[in-house]
């Protein structure tokens, strides 16, 4: 299975992919989408859904797994935060690709990593995790291959539970916390999206 990893955010949101294989996932690709940092927020959205698009269109994973919400200090920020993560929804969802989404310390322990750790410290793990011939650019990067990483490991878990329908309540559980509108948007049938190219 291909997993693609976001870890969103309005002005720098990273992505990686890698392929669940046996006990072990497997490095496919990562990047960093720069949304801007001086340009009004529906530009910087629309930039996110573009390019992130752009990269589910040719890779074609077959889960999209996202960091969960936290409890962030600045209310304006993580307002911000949230219609990002709505585009990541909103693509999954036009992708017809289950959406799984974890808690930043489960990411953590899945890697490796302590639950409070830091960022270098993430990023020290998931070199190590995919062998990472060298370092990133971003931080970002780096969490958006944990977070893909962290879906690997709960793949035959994720899988049967996709069997029962668990897929569609994943993303209508992700929805419920946006809009009731995104709910009833979301469809029950959705099904995972074979092959790559």
């Amino acid at each position: 299975m291909r997993v693609l990893g976001v870890d969103p955010g309005s002005r720098f949101l990273g992505y990686g992919l890698v392929e669940a294989e046996r006990a072990r996932p497997r490095y496919v690709a990562h990047g960093v989408v720069r949304a801007g940092t001086d340009v009004p927020l529906e530009r910087r959205l629309e930039t996110i859904f573009l390019e992130l698009g752009l990269v589910i269109d040719r890779f074609a994973p077959q889960a999209i797994a996202v960091e969960g919400v936290f409890t962030h200090k600045n209310a304006r920020s993580a307002l911000i935060l949230g219609h990002a993560r709505g585009v990541v929804l909103l693509l999954a969802a036009r992708a017809r690709v289950p959406l799984f989404e974890y808690a930043p310390a489960r990411v953590k322990r899945a890697i490796g990593s302590g639950g409070n750790d830091s960022k270098a410290s993430v990023a020290r793990m998931v070199t190590r995790l995919l062998a990472l011939p060298e370092p990133l650019e971003r931080s970002d990067a780096y969490d958006a291959l944990a977070v893909a990483c962290c879906h690997a490991h709960q793949v035959p878990f994720a899988t049967s539970a996709r069997g029962q329908g668990g897929a569609a309540r994943g993303i209508a559980s992700f929805a419920a916390r946006l809009s009731p509108n995104v709910v009833r948007a979301a469809r029950p049938d959705v099904a995972s999206k074979a092959g790559a190219p």
